[in-house]
C-alpha cells in the first residue's frame, strides 16, 4: 500500500510495548559510549599537554645544563664553576673533573679565605653531599678516588688551616656538622658494604676508612652534633658485617687508634634509643665489631666509658633471641657443654607449655669469621681482662655483671664455660665479693617486700642476684662438704648462706604462688632478656642444691625452709589434691615437667620444685591422699583380682614371669606353692602379698645376683657393669621398679637402703661431687686434690678420659669427644672434675636408672615423688629412722585370742618393751613387720595394724611373728623375766620367725 502523502521517510511508531523498551536501552548505551569516548579524548589531550610540558622542561634543562657545563668549563676552580657544579647536580663526570682540578692546582680552599668565604662555604656543603652520593654509587671505581681525596681534605682541619689560617678549623667544623646531619655515615656504610669483604685492595678503601673517623676527631665532644655523629657511627658503621675484615691492615690500625672510644660515655643516656634504631640482625655485628675495637683498650678506658661500653653490649645482647650466637650444629665446639647432650639430667629442656608462645626468632646464618670473633667473648682471656678492668673501676662491676648474665642467657651453651672462669678468677673470691657488695643489701627477697618483686625500679638489683645464683649453683657441683663447711674464702659462710637462701626462697615461693603464670612466661626482667620463668628456674636449682647439703648435714635454723606460718596447711592439702584430680581429668599428659606443672597448678608447682617449703609430714599426707584419689578414680575395688602362683624356691623368677606385664594396681592374690607342688594355706587381705614382696626384695636386692652393688654405708645402687645394661638385665630393673612402686602404692615398708645419688635419679635431680665420696673415695680424694692444686696442672698429665674396667679389661672412656687429646689445664679442671664425677654417678648407671624409673612410673606418678628429696624418699620407702615410740605402737595395736590390753601378759609385754633400749626396739619391730623403722606418720599408718595373738600356755615356746600381717603370736607367759628372755631370744636369733 502506498503512503497517502508519498513520504517514505515517515517515522514508524510501534505501540506494542517491548520494542520501545529495547529502543530506550539502546539510546542509553549509545549516550554512555559517547560520554566515555569524550572522556578518553579529554585524557589524551591532557596527557599530551603534560608530555609536551615535560619535554619542554627536559629540553630547557638540557640546554641550561649544557650552558652550565660551558660556564663550568670556563671557570672550573672558581666561584662560578662551583656554583655551576652545585646547579648541575649529580654528574659524576663533572664532579670528577672538578675534584681532579682542585687537587692538582691545590685550590680547594683558595676561595675560603677572601670575600667569597660565606658563598664558598654554602656551596661547599652542597658539593660535599654530591661527592658522598657519587662515591656511594660507584665505590669500587678508581675515578671516585679524587672525590674521596677532596672529601678527606674537607674534613681534615689541618688542610683548611694551612690554606686559610686559624679560621680553617671553623670551616671544617661547619662542613662536618652539615655532613653529619645529612646522612654522612649512611653513604659511607653503603660504600663500604658495596665493596665487599674480599676486596681489600680497592683503592677507595683507605679514604673511606679515613672519612669514618674524621668527623669524630673534628667535632667538639661536648656538642650535640658529636653525640649525633657517634650515634650514627654506631648505627651505620659498627653494624657492617665483618668490618675489620674489609679494611686493609694499615687503614685498620689508623681507624682503631683514631676512634674516640674514651668518649663512649656520651652514649650513656641514649643507649635505649640506639638499640631500637638498629635492626635485629645487625646487633650481632655491632657486638662483634664493638668488641674488636674496644677490647684492646679495656685497661685504659675511663670508668664512664667502660660502663657505657658494657651497657651498650648488654642492650644489644638483650634483644637477640636465645642461641643467636651459637655456631651451626655441624661446627659446634665439642666441649661447649660440661655434660654431653645425650644426658638430659643436667639441663632440663625449655618446654613450651602453651601454644600462644611467640615463635623463636631466627637470624641469618653468620659468617665463619664473625663466629670466630664471637667465640672470643666467653673465652677466659677476654673475661679475665674485663674482670681486671672492672675491679680497677669498682663501679663498673654491676654493668659487667649485667653483661655476663645477658651473654649466657642468649648463649646458654657457653654458660658453664663462663661460670668456670668466674669461679677461678682471683683465687675464687668473686662469689663473696658479689654477695657482700651487691646482693646482701639488695631489696630483693626481703620479707614484706615481695609484692614489688617485678617493679622496674628494681632492675639494677637483678643482675648481681642472678649472677651469684648461677655461680653458687655451679660451684656446688665441684664443692665437697669439707670445703662447704670450712668457711673457705671461695664460698659463703654458713651465716651468709642462711640469709642468701632465705632471699632466694622468698623470691621462688612468690613466683610459684602467682596465679597469673602467663606473665611469668611472657614477661622479662627489666633490662635483661631473661624471662621471669627462667629466673624462677635458676633460683629453684640453687635452692635445691643448698637444701640438699642441709638435708645431708643440717645447718639451717629450724623451720628455715617452711612457709606454714604464711598459708593454711589444711586448705593447702585439700586444694592440692583437688588440682591433682583436675589434671587427671584433663587432657594434660601424665608425665608433666616441673615447669608445665607450675603453669597448671601453683600448689603442685611448689610441691614439685620447692617441696621443702611444705613440712615433710604434710607432703606425706598429700602423697597418701593422691594414692587414695587415684584408687577411687581408677576404681581399684572393681578391677578384679589377679591370682598368681609362686613357688617357694623360685620367688624372684616366678614373680618376674607372672607379674612383669600385669596391671599391678589391681588386687594381687598370691598363692605359694610348696616343695611338693601343693598350694599353701595363707592369710588373705594382702598379707601374703607382703610376705611375697618381703621375700622378693631379699632376692632381687641381693648384691650377689649382679644387678646391685653396695657402698661402704651398705647402701645399694645399680651395678655399672656392662652386663647390667643388657636388655635382659634392664627388663629386671624395670620389673623391680614396678614392684617397688606397688609397695609405695600400698604403703608397704621395705628394709632396703638406696644410695642417695641413685635416689636422685628417681627425682630427676643432679648428683654432686660430694656424692662421689660414698661411691669411690679414692677418686673423690683425687679430684679434691686436683681442685686445690696450686702447682702447674699440666705437670699432672691428665686428659679428658676416665679409666674403667669391664670383664677384667681396662679401658679409657672419653668424657668429651676426642677427650684423649684434650689436656686438663687450670682453666678447664673444674669441667674435668664435674664430668668425671658425673660419669661415675650418673652416666655409668644411666640406662639402669632409666629402666628402673620407667617401671616405678608405671605405678607412681613422677610428680608425686618429686615432692621429696633423696633422704625423704628413703623414709617413704623404709620408714623413719627414729626411735620406736612404744606408746604410739600400743595405742594402735589390735588383740586376738584371750588377749586384751588389760590382760596380765600384755601388761608385762608393754613394760618389757618400754625397758628395751632403742636398738632392741628396732630389732623387735623388724621381727614383727620385717622393717626396723617405724612409719613416718606413726603406727596408725602401719598396714595392717600391729596385732598380738594368744599362742597358748606353753611358756617354753618362743614368740613367733607373721610379718605378712604384722602379727606377734605370743604364749601366755606368767613371769616378766621369762617373757623378756624369750622375746629377746626370738628377736635376736630370728628363732620362731614365721612367714606363714
Amino acid at each position: 500500500m502506498l503512503p497517502v502523502f508519498g513520504d517514505n521517510r515517515r517515522r514508524e511508531i510501534n505501540l506494542g510495548g517491548s520494542s520501545s523498551v529495547t529502543s530506550q536501552a539502546a539510546i542509553l548505551n549509545q549516550a554512555r559510549a559517547r560520554r566515555i569516548e569524550r572522556e578518553a579524548i579529554r585524557k589524551r589531550q591532557e596527557s599530551a599537554v603534560t608530555i609536551q610540558a615535560w619535554w619542554r622542561g627536559i629540553s630547557v634543562a638540557r640546554r641550561v645544563r649544557q650552558q652550565l657545563r660551558e660556564q663550568f668549563t670556563g671557570d672550573v676552580t672558581g666561584l662560578t664553576g662551583l656554583r655551576c657544579l652545585v646547579l648541575i647536580g649529580q654528574d659524576d663526570d663533572v664532579l670528577d673533573r672538578w675534584a681532579t682540578e682542585v687537587l692538582s692546582q691545590g685550590s680547594l680552599f683558595s676561595l675560603a679565605g677572601g670575600a667569597d668565604r660565606e658563598h664558598w662555604l654554602v656551596l661547599m656543603r652542597q658539593v660535599t653531599f654530591l661527592l658522598l652520593r657519587s662515591v656511594s654509587d660507584r665505590p669500587r671505581s678508581e675515578r671516585a678516588v679524587s672525590c674521596l681525596q677532596v672529601l678527606c681534605a674537607l674534613f681534615n682541619s689541618t688542610s683548611a688551616v694551612e690554606a686559610t689560617g686559624s679560621s680553617g678549623n671553623q670551616l671544617t667544623l661547619s662542613i662536618t656538622e652539615y655532613a653529619v646531619q645529612h646522612e654522612f655515615y649512611q653513604h659511607l656504610s653503603r660504600s663500604i658494604q658495596s665493596i665487599g669483604p674480599e676486596t681489600k685492595n680497592a683503592l677507595t678503601l683507605p679514604y673511606l676508612v679515613e672519612l669514618i673517623y674524621r668527623p669524630l676527631i673534628t667535632l667538639e665532644r661536648s656538642s650535640q652534633t658529636f653525640l649525633q655523629c657517634f650515634q650514627s657511627f654506631i648505627i651505620y658503621i659498627l653494624t657492617i658485617p665483618l668490618l675489620p675484615n674489609r679494611i686493609p691492615l694499615s687503614a685498620l690500625t689508623a681507624l682503631s687508634s683514631k676512634l674516640p672510644l674514651s668518649s663512649l660515655s656520651v652514649l650513656s643516656t641514649s643507649i635505649a634509643a640506639l638499640t631500637s634504631a638498629i635492626p635485629l640482625s645487625s646487633h650481632v655485628h655491632l657486638i662483634a665489631n664493638l668488641y674488636a675495637f674496644t677490647s684492646p683498650r679495656y685497661a685504659t678506658l675511663p670508668l664512664p666509658s667502660l660502663k657505657a661500653y658494657l651497657q651498650l653490649m648488654t642492650a644489644s645482647l638483650s634483644v637477640l633471641p636465645v642461641h643467636a650466637l651459637d655456631p651451626p650444629s655441624d661446627v659446634r665446639p665439642p666441649n661447649s657443654f660440661w655434660a654431653d647432650d645425650s644426658d638430659s639430667e643436667t639441663h632440663e629442656p625449655q618446654v613450651t607449655v602453651v601454644a600462644s608462645f611467640s615463635q623463636v626468632q631466627r637470624l641469618p646464618q653468620l659468617d665463619a669469621r664473625t663466629q670466630k670473633r664471637l667465640q672470643t667473648l666467653p673465652s677466659p682471656t677476654h673475661l679475665n681482662a674485663l674482670l681486671k678492668a672492672a675491679q680497677q673501676h669498682r663501679d663498673a662491676l654491676p654493668d659487667l655483671v649485667a653483661w655476663l648474665v645477658s651473654l649466657w642467657t642468649i648463649w646458654p651453651t657457653r654458660r658453664d664455660k663462663i661460670l668456670s672462669t668466674l669461679l677461678l678468677y682471683g683465687g675464687g673470691g668473686l662469689v663473696r665479693e658479689i654477695w657482700r657488695d651487691y646482693v646482701r643489701s639488695s631489696p630483693l627477697g626481703k620479707e614484706g617486700n615481695m609484692s614489688s618483686l617485678m617493679d622496674p625500679s628494681l632492675a639494677s638489683a637483678w643482675p648481681p642476684l642472678l649472677l651469684l645464683t648461677d655461680m653458687y649453683t655451679q660451684s656446688l657441683l665441684t664443692m665437697g662438704d669439707d670445703e662447704f663447711f670450712s668457711n673457705s674464702r671461695t664460698s659463703l659462710t654458713l651465716d651468709e648462706l642462711v640469709v642468701f637462701s632465705r632471699t632466694l626462697f622468698n623470691i621462688a615461693f612468690t613466683l610459684y604462688w602467682r596465679y597469673d603464670q602467663t606473665k611469668l612466661q611472657d614477661g622479662t626482667v627489666p633490662g635483661l632478656s631473661v624471662r621471669w620463668e627462667g629466673v624462677r628456674d635458676k633460683i629453684t636449682k640453687c635452692l635445691q642444691a643448698i637444701h640438699a647439703r642441709d638435708s645431708r648435714k643440717p645447718f639451717m635454723p629450724e623451720d628455715h625452709w617452711h612457709v606454714s606460718s604464711q598459708i593454711d596447711m589444711n586448705s593447702f592439702v585439700d586444694v592440692a589434691v583437688f588440682e591433682e584430680q583436675q589434671l587427671d581429668e584433663s587432657s594434660a599428659p601424665r608425665a608433666m615437667t616441673k615447669r608445665q606443672l607450675s603453669y597448671h597448678s601453683p600448689r603442685l608447682g611448689v610441691l614439685n620444685n620447692i617441696p621443702f617449703a611444705i613440712p615433710f609430714e604434710t607432703r606425706v599426707l598429700i602423697f597418701r591422699r593422691f594414692v587414695q584419689s587415684d584408687k577411687r578414680t581408677r576404681g581399684d575395688d572393681g578391677r578384679g583380682r589377679i591370682d598368681v602362683s609362686i613357688r617357694r624356691g623360685h620367688i624372684a623368677q616366678d614373680g618376674y614371669d607372672r607379674l612383669a606385664d600385669v596391671d599391678l594396681r589391681a588386687r594381687i592374690h598370691i598363692t605359694f606353692i610348696d616343695q611338693f607342688g601343693e598350694p599353701e594355706a595363707g592369710i588373705d587381705g594382702g598379707g601374703v602379698f607382703k610376705e611375697f614382696f618381703t621375700s622378693l626384695c631379699k632376692e632381687v636386692f641381693d648384691t650377689d645376683r649382679g644387678l646391685w652393688l653396695e657402698n661402704k654405708r651398705n647402701e645399694i645402687y645399680p651395678n655399672p657393669h656392662s652386663y647390667a645394661t643388657e636388655p635382659h638385665s634392664l627388663s629386671w630393673y624395670r620389673f623391680i621398679g614396678r614392684i617397688l612402686g606397688k609397695a609405695l602404692y600400698k604403703g608397704i615398708l621395705i628394709d632396703v637402703a638406696f644410695a642417695g645419688f641413685f635416689l636422685a635419679k628417681w627425682l630427676d635431680k643432679q648428683s654432686f661431687l660430694d656424692d662421689l665420696a660414698s661411691l669411690d673415695p679414692d677418686l673423690y680424694q683425687g679430684l679434691i686434690f686436683l681442685k686445690n692444686y696450686t702447682g702447674n696442672v699440666d705437670d699432672l698429665a691428665l686428659n679428658f678420659t676416665i679409666a674403667t674396667e669391664d670383664f677384667g679389661v681396662a679401658k679409657a672412656v672419653e668424657l668429651i669427644p676426642d677427650g684423649s687429646n684434650v689436656p686438663v689445664t687450670r682453666e678447664n679442671r673444674l669441667q674435668y672434675i664435674y664430668l668425671t664425677s658425673h660419669y661415675r654417678l650418673s652416666k655409668q648407671i644411666k640406662l639402669q636408672s632409666e629402666a628402673f624409673f620407667e617401671g616405678l612410673s608405671d605405678m607412681i606418678d613422677p610428680k608425686w615423688l618429686r615432692m621429696f628429696n633423696q633422704q625423704e624418699l628413703q623414709i617413704l620407702l623404709g620408714g623413719v629412722n627414729a626411735p620406736v615410740d612404744v606408746q604410739d605402737l600400743r595405742a594402735h595395736t589390735q588383740y586376738g585370742g584371750l588377749y586384751g590390753d588389760d590382760e596380765s601378759t600384755i601388761q608385762m609385754f608393754w613394760k618389757v618393751l618400754e625397758d628395751f633400749d632403742p636398738e632392741q626396739r628396732r630389732m623387735f619391730l623388724r621381727f614383727v613387720t620385717s622393717c626396723s623403722r617405724p612409719p613416718l606418720l606413726g603406727f596408725k599408718q602401719l598396714n595392717p595394724l600391729f596385732a598380738i595373738r594368744d599362742a597358748g600356755s606353753d611358756e617354753h615356746r618362743l614368740p613367733t611373728a607373721s610379718t605378712c600381717v604384722n602379727l606377734l603370736k605370743m604364749p601366755r607367759y606368767q613371769s616378766e623375766k621369762v617373757l623378756r628372755d624369750k622375746l629377746l631370744q626370738a628377736i635376736s636369733s630370728g628363732a620362731g620367725f614365721d612367714l606363714s
